[in-house]
């Protein structure tokens, strides 16, 4: 017996159409079973999909398969690509029917056309809708996970501010997730209930930029700090703000996503013929908005890596301002990294590594060492036993920016930058030795030419 089913793919997920025992099998052969999966209410696409010609045979596979969503990652869309997938006439959307005969293991791609299901005029565009509303479906879900977990209470901080821009914001999401509680019963969203949400976009979006526009002036006055000093105080202080109007950032996607989706609903009630352009403007719509976020963030991380390398350049003139820039300055990326995580946004910013002390000392000892003779007093002043006394003030400190003081590893730190001196010393003096051994051949050759002569 030959088992088929139908995938489906765009630029988020997987949609497996099939019979529920099938698409386990398929899910587990593939590597899937343990990747996040939503259902698909596949009797959203009859509209879609049914002709007078094909009425019939649409509803018995409605009848006789279901649907699932299922998020991909990075690796597991590069396995999919094995099965063959073709694209449709729906842009950024391909399709493949797999089937897995009964003597074979393994799920092959059996045929090119797709199913009366999918054959409709339009019923690639409601099924590519309804797998666009599942993936912010999920999105949602991940950012009240992503609240939850730095326990920030968006409504608490709305309310603590004064501006009018946010006083329009509380109690929107009541009435967004009213509505979506109301589309989980009824499985549509009414004009009733669409009535009470559309307006809510424009506050939302005013919400929003308010928060981008706090970051981006957090970021400037970050950016004119001078001194090191005033830099690790500045980029502490800066934390809580940030932490606070990332999280208010957050719940605006979250709604305008939900939005999006009740949205996403009304269309697929309406006219089939303006589904895919509406589907695809608010995809665009969307990616414009995370692309202004990911330049704030950007920007952000950007200031954050500038300190770092200022106070690393400065970790040995600057041992207590130094360090707490830099643990400040990983203390806030993190935040800012788990953020952009967490609403989706695409790691493609790597963060600039803390340089460790050791390190700093060595790159000292290296230009001693190259600098001659010229650098000998230098060396001569910061001996083992001067490093030993010139690093007791600061042997307490936090070297990795865990927030922890690290004392036993700050007190080997000194031993290994006490022989790097040594060493650099060494390499100095053995420097000017070699000058002194040249400088008094010099004068016995004349001597020993001169008994010659006599």
């Amino acid at each position: 017996m030959t088992r088929e089913i139908e995938l489906v793919r765009d630029g988020d997920g997987l949609a497996i159409i099939g019979d529920d025992a099938d698409i386990d099998r398929f899910l587990t052969a593939a590597k899937l079973n343990h990747a996040v999966t939503k259902p698909l209410p596949l009797h959203r696409m009859w509209s879609a999909s049914t002709t007078a010609a094909a009425a019939t045979q649409v509803g018995a596979d409605l009848a006789a398969n279901s649907g699932r969503w299922v998020k991909l990652t990075a690796e597991s869309a590069e396995a999919i690509k094995t099965y063959g997938l073709m694209p449709t006439k729906v842009p950024g959307v391909s399709h493949a029917m797999v089937g897995n005969p009964g003597d074979i293991k393994q799920w092959l791609q059996i045929a090119q056309a797709p199913t009366a299901l999918l054959s409709g005029p339009f019923a690639v565009s409601a099924l590519a809708t309804m797998m666009q509303q599942r993936a912010m479906q999920q999105q949602m879900d991940e950012i009240v996970e992503y609240l939850e977990d730095i326990s920030e209470k968006v409504d608490d901080i709305l309310r603590s501010q004064t501006d009018s821009v946010l006083a329009d914001m509380i109690g929107v999401d009541l009435i967004i997730e009213d509505a979506m509680t109301v589309r989980e019963h009824t499985g549509r969203v009414s004009e009733v209930t669409w009535s009470k949400v559309q307006g809510a976009s424009f506050a939302i979006a005013r919400t929003q930029a308010y928060a981008i526009r706090q970051l981006d002036t957090i970021a400037e006055k970050l950016q004119n700090k001078a001194d090191i000093g005033e830099v690790a105080k500045a980029t502490r202080d800066a934390d809580p703000p940030v932490r606070e109007w990332l999280a208010v950032l957050a719940r605006t996607m979250q709604l305008q996503d939900a939005v999006s989706v009740l949205e996403l609903d009304r269309v697929l009630d309406g006219a089939g013929e303006q589904l895919e352009q509406h589907r695809s403007g608010l995809a665009s719509a969307r990616a414009n908005r995370i692309g202004l976020i990911n330049r704030i963030t950007v920007r952000l991380l950007e200031q954050m890596d500038e300190t770092i390398i200022r106070a690393n350049a400065k970790v040995l003139t600057n041992p207590f301002d130094s360090p707490a820039a830099v643990r400040s300055s990983n203390t806030l990326s993190e935040g800012l990294a788990q953020f952009r995580d967490r609403v989706g946004i695409e790691a493609d910013y790597e963060h600039a590594e803390t340089r460790r002390w050791k390190q700093a000392v060595i790159d000292t000892r290296d230009k001693v060492v190259t600098s001659g003779v010229s650098g000998i007093r230098t060396a001569g002043r910061v001996g083992a036993k001067g490093f030993e006394h010139a690093t007791e003030p600061f042997r307490a400190v936090d070297l990795d920016g865990d927030g922890i003081t690290d004392r036993p590893r700050a007190a080997a730190a000194a031993e290994e930058a006490s022989e790097a001196l040594k060493g650099a010393a060494a390499g100095v003096f053995g420097a000017l030795g070699t000058l002194f051994k040249r400088g008094r051949r010099q004068p016995e050759r004349p001597e020993v030419e001169d008994g010659q002569s006599s």
